[in-house]
């Protein structure tokens, strides 16, 4: 089932051009589970053939992302906390995996969510959090628009190369998430380092500031 609704999803963002990028990236970013990896790479692949625009395929990307975390911001904001404790686990938001969340927030703040848009699994979740502890919503949706435009952006060039190299990918949705996730994994494990980096040089100062007082 889950294979056929994959099938769908790509479909539409090829049909509908800039306007299924810009949904199927919508619905990415809230807790419906579309993978990126199944958009942006074969958007990027049909603008390297002239179909589309390489640059409006990936200002769709990351406009549909921003669209989709602002649902989620919002959404969260407005029915509270009480209601994300009882019924967050029926939208796959379980109250440990909210409080991990809230507290990398509290932590790291606006950085935080830049890297979140970064990686695979927590990017599309990371708007439910923000708007739980209420964080400013201007720049909570200028952090997310750049992160998101850079990696649609990753996948769109990553995808143009890899379905170019493989052209029946695109004959099989799982296979050619599979083949840019693989792809991709040097990307994530960078990020993962820059954040830890960074993470460990604000703990640092922390430590430094708590010493001089």
């Amino acid at each position: 089932m889950f294979h056929d609704l994959l099938k769908t999803w790509f479909e539409w963002s090829r049909d509908l051009g800039y306007i299924g990028v810009f949904l199927m990236m919508a619905l990415e970013s809230t807790i419906v589970p579309v993978p990126s990896e199944i958009i942006m790479p074969p958007a990027g692949f049909w603008a390297e053939q002239g179909q589309l625009s390489l640059w409006g395929v990936i200002l769709a990307g990351g406009l549909g992302s921003t669209f989709g975390s602002t649902i989620c911001y919002w959404f969260s904001r407005t029915v509270g906390r009480s209601f994300i404790d009882r019924y967050g686990r029926y939208m796959f938001l379980p109250p440990e995996t909210m409080q991990l969340a809230e507290r990398w927030l509290a932590h790291f703040a606006l950085p935080g969510v830049f890297l979140s848009r970064l990686l695979p699994v927590v990017r599309h979740l990371i708007g439910f959090p923000a708007g739980l502890v209420r964080m400013p919503f201007g720049p909570f949706i200028a952090v997310t628009f750049v992160g998101s435009t850079i990696w649609c952006a990753v996948l769109a060039l990553f995808g143009a190369k890899i379905i170019g190299q493989q052209p029946a990918l695109l004959d099989d949705p799982a296979a050619l998430s599979a083949a840019i996730k693989d792809n991709l994994l040097w990307f994530v494990l960078l990020i993962v380092a820059l954040g830890a980096g960074w993470m460990f040089v604000k703990w640092f100062g922390l430590r430094a500031d708590r010493a001089k007082a």
